[in-house]
């Protein structure tokens, strides 16, 4: 299932549907086809049964009509008293008896053409007696040892069908004969005066069933109750063993059909047993039933294919009308996860989809007042940390330069005096002093210059300044008090325990995007394993008061990551780089 998983709803929504139509259509087409052949089969199967049911009614007129000839004959006075005298030895030589037997036996032959003789055989073969007036019989020829002769005295005066034969009595002469036979019998049954039979021409037989076919190879056979082959479009064929009929199973089934397992030339035999002792048998070949079934195979291939292709273009439709507001959905998270938390969802619908953007609607209205809420306490929080850092000035600087002060009045140095208690008040001003806390680098520069002023007063030669900033950054803003912490670790912890004369350096200029402020100084630089401290943002080593740390807290706080303070120092002296955004 992993394998033929899909990322996407739709993906998965349409193949659904697809495997869905497309199974339905196979298995409608499938039993549509199969259902259509069976129709074709019962309908085939119907027709063959009609069609033997006509020849079978037009054979039935012929046996009718000859069992109606055979009761005339059995009937007319001539012929009965003609057996009944032989029978008895009376009228042997009647010759004028035999010419009216055999006129009537002619009569009825002109008028029927189908018959071919009519002959009259004495039970032992005492008499013989045809409608030919100079025919020559076969030369030892017993009529009493004849098949059909024998078949007439074992049915006891029912009428007898022989098989198709060669016509065998009369000399020069081979028609393809059938031979109805009957015994005739006294009026008590008791004696047998003769045998009378009639030679009907085979023509007759192959007339009802030659024209009549069943497809383009269909056809139809007859077989007598031993099996022999009554008749057949391709008799002799039969009868050289070059074609073979399922005799067997057709001798032993009913009336109905069976279909015989041969491939591709599978038949369907459909078998009737007429009351007179044959069977008629109509053969079709299966894939004649259904003539046009690569045009069904097609056909059903076409259509199936047609709904299949809606179907898939329906199901990629619906899949798409299905995943569109999931899609919606997904589109206004995505504006979510880029901070737009003034997007609503518009989807408006009763089902699922719709309750789900009702709950996105809440959850996106919530999440916004918390936002507005955090970024109320974040503010609320920042600025008390800048007036927290703000607050840390260590006050030991100024008991200090009141110090300084108070000495050099008890020294009557009254101009130095004023000077930097102006410079100190100027300081206290802009160290406590309200309002924005973004200032012009100028009164920054102004602060700075304060409090170097002090801080020269009071360390003399030892303490030089020099400030070199552009004019041309003098009204961007900054944070006010980033320069004194880092002048003040300049002059504590590098030029105080620095021979000679201290130099700080405050350089100001403007790099691409952002505004650089440099503090140098020439004193004894920062030990490696303190400076690594720095970079690494460790802040152990600092004791309280106001570092580097607050510095670059309160600038990060402010103007964010990117900016803040970086160091160098390579033994002597340290550099310290204040890195701020263009503000103007």
């Amino acid at each position: 299932m992993r394998r033929f998983a899909f990322t996407r709803i739709q993906s998965s929504i349409a193949v659904a549907f697809s495997c869905l139509i497309l199974l339905t259509i196979i298995i409608m087409s499938i039993i549509s086809y199969n259902l259509s052949a069976d129709a074709v089969k019962k309908k085939s199967q119907d027709y063959t049964s009609q069609i033997i049911d006509q020849v079978d009614r037009n054979i039935k007129s012929y046996i009718t009509s000859m069992e109606y000839i055979s009761l005339m004959t059995l009937n007319h006075a001539d012929v009965r008293t003609f057996m009944q005298s032989t029978s008895n030895n009376k009228l042997k030589d009647d010759d004028a008896t035999r010419l009216r037997i055999r006129d009537y036996f002619r009569s009825i032959l002109n008028s029927r053409k189908d018959i071919t003789s009519i002959m009259l055989a004495g039970d032992t073969g005492s008499y013989f007696v045809s409608d030919r007036s100079n025919a020559s019989l076969k030369p030892n020829l017993n009529v009493s040892n004849q098949s059909w002769f024998d078949k007439a005295r074992e049915a006891q005066g029912l009428v007898v069908i022989s098989p198709p034969h060669i016509q065998n009595i009369f000399m020069n002469e081979y028609r393809w004969v059938i031979s109805f036979s009957r015994e005739i019998r006294s009026n008590n049954d008791k004696q047998s005066f003769g045998v009378f039979s009639i030679d009907l021409d085979f023509d007759v037989i192959n007339n009802i069933c030659s024209d009549i076919s069943i497809g383009q190879r269909g056809y139809i056979f007859i077989v007598d109750e031993e099996g022999k082959v009554i008749y057949h479009p391709q008799q002799q064929i039969v009868y050289s063993n070059l074609k073979s009929e399922m005799i067997e199973q057709v001798l032993h089934s009913e009336n109905g059909s069976f279909i015989t397992n041969e491939g591709a030339n599978s038949r369907m035999y459909t078998t009737k047993n007429s009351g007179y002792g044959w069977k008629i048998v109509g053969v079709a070949y299966l894939d004649e039933l259904v003539s046009n079934k690569q045009t069904m195979k097609r056909s059903f291939l076409l259509w199936g294919a047609l709904c299949i292709m809606i179907g898939l273009v329906c199901a990629v439709i619906i899949s798409h009308r299905l995943s569109l507001p999931i899609k919606r959905l997904e589109s206004y998270m995505r504006e979510i996860e880029e901070g737009n938390f003034n997007i609503r969802s518009d989807l408006t619908s009763a089902n699922e989809i719709g309750k789900l953007s009702k709950r996105f609607n809440i959850m996106i209205g919530k999440i916004s007042e918390l936002m507005k809420q955090i970024v109320v306490e974040q503010e609320f929080k920042r600025k008390s940390e800048l007036k927290a850092l703000q607050a840390q000035i260590n006050p030991h600087f100024l008991y200090n330069t009141l110090g300084s002060i108070v000495w050099m009045a008890e020294g009557k140095k009254m101009e130095e005096v004023v000077t930097m208690t102006l410079a100190l008040s100027n300081l206290l001003r802009a160290s406590i002093g309200k309002g924005s806390e973004l200032i012009p680098i100028q009164v920054e520069i102004e602060h700075i210059t304060n409090y170097l002023t002090i801080q020269k007063m009071r360390y003399k030669s030892k303490l030089d300044f020099r400030i070199d900033i552009d004019k041309e950054i003098m009204r961007c803003k900054t944070l006010k008090l980033i320069l004194q912490p880092l002048v003040e670790n300049c002059i504590y912890h590098g030029i105080k325990y620095k021979s000679g004369t201290g130099i700080i350096q405050i350089i100001g200029e403007k790099s691409q995007d952002c505004i650089l402020l440099k503090v140098l100084d020439n004193g004894v630089g920062i030990e490696p394993e303190k400076l690594k401290q720095i970079l690494l943002n460790d802040h152990s080593f600092e004791d309280k008061g106001v570092g580097v740390t607050n510095v670059n807290e309160r600038i990060r706080l402010y103007f964010g990551e990117p900016y803040g303070l970086s160091f160098k120092s390579q033994g002597e002296g340290t550099e310290v780089t204040i890195c701020i955004p263009i503000i103007e």
